[in-house]
C-alpha cells in the first residue's frame, strides 16, 4: 500500500513548488525599496509611503474569485483599517490596465501595484510561478515588518490583519 495517493503526491509537489518559507521576508525587516506603478501608472515606492502601519498583500490574479474575495474583505473593512492608521496596497503580477479594471470594478479604495516583472514579489520572498504570485500578506509598523501571513486567507484577510493589530497593540506579539 502506498503512503500517499497520486493526487496527494502531486499536490505536495505543487505546494513545495509554490512555497518557500525560508526565503520569505523575515520579521523586523525594513520595507523593500522597489518602485512600481499603481493602477493609474503612477510610481509608488512602498518604503517612502508610510511611517505608520502599512499592509502589503499579494494575490495571484486580479478579478479571479479568491483574489476578489480577498480584496473585497479589505475594502469592506477599510474604514476600520484607516481608523487604526493602516495604509493598504495590493500587489499582483498583473498589468497596470488589469489592476485598474479590477480596482474600478470592485470600487477598491486602496492602490493596486502592477509587479509585472516580479521585482517586489522577489524582494518580499513571495513565490511566483506561471505569471501568478502566492497569496501572502505583510504588515509593517514604522517601516519594519511586524507580522506576515504566508498562507493568506481570501474572505478572512481583513479579520486576520485586525487580529494582528490587536495582538501588536496588546503587546502580545
Amino acid at each position: 500500500m502506498l503512503d500517499e495517493s497520486p493526487v496527494s503526491h502531486l499536490l505536495s509537489r505543487i505546494s513545495r513548488f509554490f512555497s518557500s518559507p525560508d526565503e520569505a521576508l523575515p520579521i523586523n525587516s525594513p520595507i523593500p525599496t522597489v518602485t512600481l506603478p499603481d493602477e493609474s501608472g503612477n510610481p509608488v515606492n512602498l518604503a517612502a509611503t508610510s511611517s505608520g502601519w502599512l499592509l502589503v498583500y499579494f494575490y495571484p490574479r486580479a478579478d479571479t474569485p479568491g483574489c476578489t474575495r480577498q480584496a473585497c474583505s479589505l475594502r469592506d473593512s477599510y474604514a476600520e483599517l484607516l481608523d487604526h492608521g493602516v495604509q493598504v496596497f495590493g500587489v499582483s503580477l498583473d498589468s497596470v490596465s488589469r489592476q485598474k479594471r479590477f480596482r474600478d470594478k470592485y470600487h477598491l479604495p486602496f492602490p493596486l501595484l502592477a509587479d509585472t516583472d516580479g521585482r517586489l514579489a522577489k524582494a518580499f520572498g513571495v513565490p511566483t510561478s506561471f505569471g501568478f504570485s502566492r497569496r501572502q500578506a505583510f504588515l509593517f509598523r514604522a517601516g519594519r515588518l511586524v507580522w506576515r501571513d504566508l498562507a493568506a486567507a481570501t474572505d478572512q484577510q481583513a479579520a486576520d490583519v485586525m487580529e494582528a493589530l490587536r495582538k501588536y497593540n496588546d503587546g502580545s506579539h
